[in-house]
């Protein structure tokens, strides 16, 4: 887990292990869920892989508080999901990396750097990854949690 949140730290910070799964990410939080953002990156531990490149797939769900939002009707108290989507692909076509699991972690970190947003869920699906059996879709999920300052004095 990033940001020294532990399993324990998760039911403490009310976070479930929910989040893409449906289930709320945060308990009683509003949620943006974006699915299926498509960008061709370059990810893998093989050599073709990164030569090659290979399209991936990411869904995330965002934990953000909607109450003023919906009160002022105006896109600057909530989270653009447009602006979400754009980063993502920017992430995904950019620096190369050897696993999935990093590049999860990399979108989780910068949408959780956005104001409004209180923890993220991402998937990163890899449908082509150089399997040698039949499958439909290798994915993986990585959720983290904004920390507060009380949070940190909490925990070590």
């Amino acid at each position: 887990m990033d940001a020294g949140l532990t399993d324990a730290g998760l039911t403490d910070a009310g976070l479930t292990d929910a989040g893409l799964s449906g289930g709320a990410l945060v308990q009683g939080a509003d949620e943006i869920v974006l699915t299926g953002v498509r960008a061709f990156g370059y990810h893998g531990v093989f050599e073709t892989e990164r030569r090659e490149g290979q399209d991936f797939v990411v869904d995330t769900t965002l934990s953000v508080d909607m109450s003023r939002a919906a009160a002022t009707d105006d896109v600057a108290d909530t989270v653009h999901y447009g602006e979400v989507a754009e980063r993502i692909v920017e992430i995904v076509t950019g620096e190369p990396l050897n696993l999935i699991e990093t590049l999860a972690s990399r979108i989780a970190d910068d949408l959780l750097t956005r104001p409004h947003v209180q923890a993220v869920a991402v998937t990163v699906h890899k449908p082509s990854a150089p399997i040698t059996v039949p499958f439909a879709d290798v994915a993986v999920t990585v959720r983290r949690v904004r920390r507060t300052d009380a949070a940190r004095e909490d925990r070590p």
